[in-house]
């Protein structure tokens, strides 16, 4: 045991000294500030517009121009089902007096979550989780590794565990960055809000039966949770990639457009069953909990999960097959 967690732990000094966690502490302290400016801008804009700080005037005024784009007869049918269930959604949070998107860090953090999770946090997961092989056998080190009387599975899992630890962290700092950042503007209140949650999606229509209320903070813990697992998922796909491409730039590459690709499936090939199966089109967990329609057809808060895990398993005992049997220094 003392033998693993010394693994553990020149694992993650080799991740320090890499200064990849920097890296991506900078991203944050750059680009959250930027969206917080950004959604600042947004909601002084709107307010200017109706010349009011009313919320439910400006969820009419949504509910109206998403009415107003129904009413286009060109518009694509997967658009005509979204704005349905879009201003269902809306008119429900009406209905009910609840503001969606009352301001306050808490609300920007559910946000932030729920847009970042397909492509921002995976990105930041990529970043540490690429080159934890393939970065050994490029600088020689592995050769050097491997020679120490260790087995080879127990070297990789703890390779593994020093990348959950690292992701886990990355989830951490995005919290704890968007929340500070966003309170200096919005302000720091807003846990208790009450949030619905239970929309169902059902042949393109909403179903309300199973709303309830939940607080805020709450449903953060949720998304985050969601968050935490497609974290895990990307970086153990990343983490295949790195064992099986010795080339780091290349194995990068392969994962961002694989990441892409979810999003350019979704938008294109709405029609093909296959789809559905690709991981990165199931990324989009929190869709799930706020109510949204689905990317493609088919596509369920149980089944996403389930093919999620299936990819990760497989990505994991691919890796360690690879590892333990082939020649991983030449």
């Amino acid at each position: 045991m003392r033998e693993f967690a010394n693994l553990v732990l020149n694992e993650s000094e080799k991740i320090y000294r890499k200064k990849r966690i920097f890296v991506v502490m900078l991203i944050l302290a750059i680009l959250i500030p930027l969206f917080v400016y950004a959604q600042y801008r947004e909601i002084e804009t709107t307010q200017k517009r109706l010349g009011t700080t009313d919320w439910k005037v400006s969820l009419q005024q949504q509910i109206v121009d998403s009415q107003n784009r129904l009413n286009n007869s060109r518009l694509p049918e997967e658009w005509r089902d979204w704005l349905k269930v879009r201003v269902e959604q809306q008119q429900y949070y009406l209905d009910h007096d609840i503001n969606p998107m009352a301001p306050g860090a808490p609300t920007f953090v559910r946000a932030f979550i729920e847009q970042g999770i397909t492509l921002f946090i995976p990105l930041l997961v990529m970043i540490v989780a690429i080159d934890i092989v393939s970065g050994e056998r490029s600088d020689g080190t592995m050769k050097m590794l491997l020679t120490r009387p260790i087995r080879r599975w127990k070297i990789l899992l703890s390779k593994y565990v020093t990348m959950l630890f690292f992701i886990s962290l990355i989830l951490f700092l995005v919290g704890l960055f968007a929340y500070i950042l966003s309170g200096l503007v919005f302000g720091y209140s807003g846990w208790n809000l009450p949030v619905l949650t239970g929309f169902v999606i059902d042949k393109e229509t909403l179903n309300t039966n199973f709303v309830h209320l939940i607080p805020q903070w709450q449903y953060i813990l949720m998304a985050y949770g969601l968050a935490w697992f497609v974290a895990i998922v990307v970086g153990t796909i990343s983490f295949m990639v790195s064992v099986l491409i010795r080339n780091t730039p290349a194995g990068m590459g392969v994962m961002l457009a694989a990441l892409i690709a979810g999003g350019i499936l979704s938008s294109f090939a709405t029609s093909w069953e296959g789809a559905k199966y690709i991981f990165s089109v199931n990324l989009s967990l929190t869709d799930y909990l706020s109510g949204k329609l689905p990317a493609l057809q088919g596509l369920s808060m149980g089944f996403s999960l389930m093919n999620l895990t299936v990819w990760a398993v497989v990505s994991l005992v691919i890796s360690f097959v690879v590892f333990t049997r082939q020649d991983m220094v030449n």
